[in-house]
């Protein structure tokens, strides 16, 4: 009888490499961030310190936006965030709003907002007797 290997990919159980990603501990795939950074000509040459910063730039935003989010979603009692929750999370920050002053965001809607002049004056009553 003929034992065969178990598994596929390369011969000799040698030691499998570790992507950039994993050895800066960013979930972002910065290969191919660098891939994009050399297809975009941005510069005649590009470090791979560029890509992983950039990875990391583009996680932070992300994990700080989803968070942000995700509170919203809890205010409104719901468990999956939607474009409404992005948008409040980014509008109600200001950084955030600053950063995506130019963004329109589908299906997002706007603030809750009512201008002073709209709502009606309470009038001073003295007392009645």
């Amino acid at each position: 009888l003929e034992r065969r290997k178990e598994g596929r990919g390369r011969q000799g159980g040698g030691r499998q490499g570790k992507t950039v990603s994993a050895k800066s501990g960013i979930q972002f795939p910065v290969s191919r961030l660098k891939r994009y950074l050399i297809q975009g000509n941005y510069a005649d040459r590009i470090g791979t310190g560029a890509a992983v910063y950039l990875a990391a730039v583009l996680e932070y935003l992300t994990a700080e936006i989803l968070e942000l989010a995700g509170n919203a979603a809890l205010e409104n009692k719901m468990k999956r965030i939607g474009p409404r929750h992005i948008q409040l999370a980014v509008r109600n920050d200001e950084e955030l709003n600053k950063l995506f002053s130019g963004v329109t965001i589908a299906q997002g809607g706007v603030l809750p907002n009512i201008h002073a002049q709209l709502v009606p004056k309470k009038t001073a009553r003295g007392p009645t007797s």
